[in-house]
């Protein structure tokens, strides 16, 4: 426990905008912000830990929640967010690797049609990257890679016995009938391709409604395509979501003038002693942004506040708190980037405005 208020005072510390607090075990019931964001796990990759939940974010916009990516845990710790399920209005998959969506028809599975809180009757949004346009190498699934539609549908088949059991005794519902699933695709001009990744491209409107106006660019992650990072506008502010990325002039654009900037980090020493083959440790260098880096992206972009999530090695026990927390400084200092720069932890809460 004091490990724990130790931790959070020296978050909280280095936290020069609105107040930002990390939560304990149990459900945390905040006052309502018109717009806030809590991140819900802060692990990069797919590898389960005990000290971080999988990479996930909840953005409440004047009561309702948009989450951003599912990774493992993400709907524990939503019910440990103290958000309501009945709040959920969309989620939004910025790409489909395993730790950004291992989560994510949990949420309908678990939730669809509960009759409490802990679910939500009216249908909502889906946002993923669409189809690849390449072929499946899974020996198990031949043909085009799927999108998050096609993707879903498969998922629907999977767990069919469930909500087939539950409705045939009256106590369940098909959770695809809560879902509205919609593949986000590039704007065919911009010539993007699974060989040509994250051309340089202004940002597109992916959905908008009374609250908020969502934003897409493409950014480069390795082989993964389409991969997004989201921008969401509202009258009390905005919030992007880097996704994982490499730098990219994209995202510098996309993040123009933002107040927070979520985005991912890396620490290339913390690989070292992991014992990872030279191989994957290159490929993680070159598909993932350096925190080194970050103050000189948050100083290009012109944001108000960078928050560091999505951490690489993400294990404390291999990059303590204190390491991360150093090098975000030291990037800060280096780029003399004039705003705040946060380190993410599990369910950290930051009221936006």
């Amino acid at each position: 426990m004091l490990a724990g208020i130790a931790a959070t005072a020296a978050v909280a510390a280095q936290w020069t905008g609105p107040q930002a607090a990390a939560a304990g075990t149990g459900p945390v019931r905040r006052p309502a912000a018109p717009l806030a964001l809590t991140l819900l796990g802060t692990n990069g990759g797919p590898p389960p830990l005990a000290a971080r939940y999988g990479v996930s974010s909840a953005l409440v916009v004047n009561g309702r929640t948009y989450v951003v990516d599912c990774g493992r845990g993400a709907v524990s710790q939503y019910m440990r967010a103290g958000l309501s399920m009945t709040s959920l209005a969309a989620i939004f998959l910025t790409h489909l690797h395993a730790d950004h969506i291992v989560d994510y028809y949990a949420f309908p599975m678990l939730s669809a049609g509960a009759s409490t809180d802990a679910g939500f009757r009216s249908p909502i949004d889906v946002y993923g990257p669409g189809p690849a346009g390449i072929e499946s190498t899974v020996a198990s699934a031949p043909g085009q890679v799927p999108g998050t539609v096609e993707m879903t549908k498969s998922a629907g088949r999977a767990y069919a016995a469930s909500p087939t059991f539950f409705m045939s005794e009256h106590t369940g519902t098909d959770p695809a009938t809560l879902l509205r699933v919609h593949d986000v695709l590039p704007p065919a001009g911009v010539g993007a391709s699974a060989t040509h990744t994250a051309p340089r491209m202004t940002p597109f409107i992916v959905m908008e409604n009374d609250d908020v106006r969502v934003t897409a660019v493409l950014v480069p992650h390795g082989a993964v395509f389409p991969a997004y990072a989201y921008r969401f506008d509202t009258d009390h502010g905005s919030v992007v979501f880097s996704g994982d990325t490499s730098p990219a002039p994209n995202l510098v654009a996309l993040a123009r003038h933002a107040d927070v900037l979520v985005h991912e980090a890396l620490y290339p020493d913390g690989l070292a002693s992991l014992g990872l083959p030279q191989a994957l440790i290159d490929h993680i260098l070159a598909t993932h942004t350096d925190v080194a880096d970050l103050g000189r992206i948050a100083a290009e972009a012109d944001v108000k506040t960078l928050v560091a999530t999505h951490l690489s090695p993400g294990d404390p026990g291999v990059v303590p708190e204190a390491v991360w927390r150093r090098q975000l400084r030291d990037s800060k200092r280096r780029a003399a980037f004039a705003g705040a720069m946060l380190l993410g932890d599990d369910l950290l809460h930051i009221p936006v405005r």
